[in-house]
């Protein structure tokens, strides 16, 4: 790789992993619309590493919280909002994880197309518009129930589908059960830290089966740009949403997804 492309796929990877406009739309894009030839698992491995970083980061104080207090309940002391939202963020993830597992193969293989990319982007686009256009709740992450839970962690196995958005699709769910816009962000970038760390420890695992040659300083620098935008992402779309909301962002994509029909398929 050169050292254009350790830029260009760092930073769309830390960029919209958080926003919702789907980062495997973007990543699959990168070298359909380029001549760069694939990245390699490894670097895909850096990336993810230095998205997770920057959540982990970016919410220490909430998740050293959360851990406590999950140790706690589990030591009989009782469950309080901490520990209950960490036991939410596990529940809302066994979806996506089981049907990940199953479907892997049938998605990687099937579902990578621009058409499907492109009808995701518009389609769940639109339905992150209407559920941000009509009324919202005031719920912070802390007043979910579980039924709420349940509703958006289904919703998260539909990010499965290239051109979906984790977080797109999970903010939606979200605020189709009453959430307010900053709940459903902060909930939806918690709910990415298990879902990374599968997916990173998926592609992982494939390294090891399949040894490639590594670039360690083309490693250290994606992990490190990719960190780096992700945090910044994070900071400034909720900044964003509190004054815009998320029409910005389905403009986008339906601006986007029309791009990509239009191009590649008439």
């Amino acid at each position: 790789m050169d050292w254009l492309q350790v830029v260009v796929l760092a930073v769309v990877q830390g960029i919209s992993e958080f926003l919702p406009v789907s980062s495997s739309a973007h990543l699959i894009l990168v070298p359909v619309l380029t001549d760069w030839e694939d990245q390699g698992l490894a670097f895909d491995v850096a990336l993810h590493l230095g998205s997770l970083s920057a959540v982990i980061i970016y919410f220490r104080q909430e998740i050293w919280q959360m851990s406590v207090s999950s140790l706690a309940a589990l030591s009989g002391k009782g469950v309080n909002n901490d520990a209950r939202l960490a036991f939410w963020v596990m529940l809302a993830t066994l979806p996506v994880g089981i049907i990940g597992l199953l479907l892997h193969d049938v998605i990687s293989h099937y579902m990578r197309s621009t058409l499907i990319i492109g009808v995701s982007l518009i389609g769940f686009g639109l339905l992150l518009g209407y559920a941000d256009w009509r009324k919202r709740g005031t719920r912070s992450e802390y007043q979910l129930r579980w039924k709420d839970v349940l509703i958006i962690g289904v919703a998260q196995a539909l990010a499965l589908i290239p051109g979906t958005s984790r977080s797109g699709i999970t903010m939606t769910a979200a605020l189709m059960v009453g959430m307010s816009r900053e709940g459903a962000a902060r909930f939806s970038f918690l709910l990415s830290i298990p879902v990374i760390v599968l997916a990173g420890g998926l592609e992982a695992v494939k390294l090891l089966q399949a040894p490639q040659s590594i670039d360690w300083v083309a490693m250290l620098v994606g992990t490190v740009l990719s960190g780096l935008s992700a945090y910044l992402c994070i900071h400034y779309f909720l900044v964003v949403i509190k004054k815009l909301g998320m029409q910005p962002f389905v403009i986008y994509r339906v601006l986007f997804g029309a791009w990509l029909l239009w191009f590649f398929h008439f």
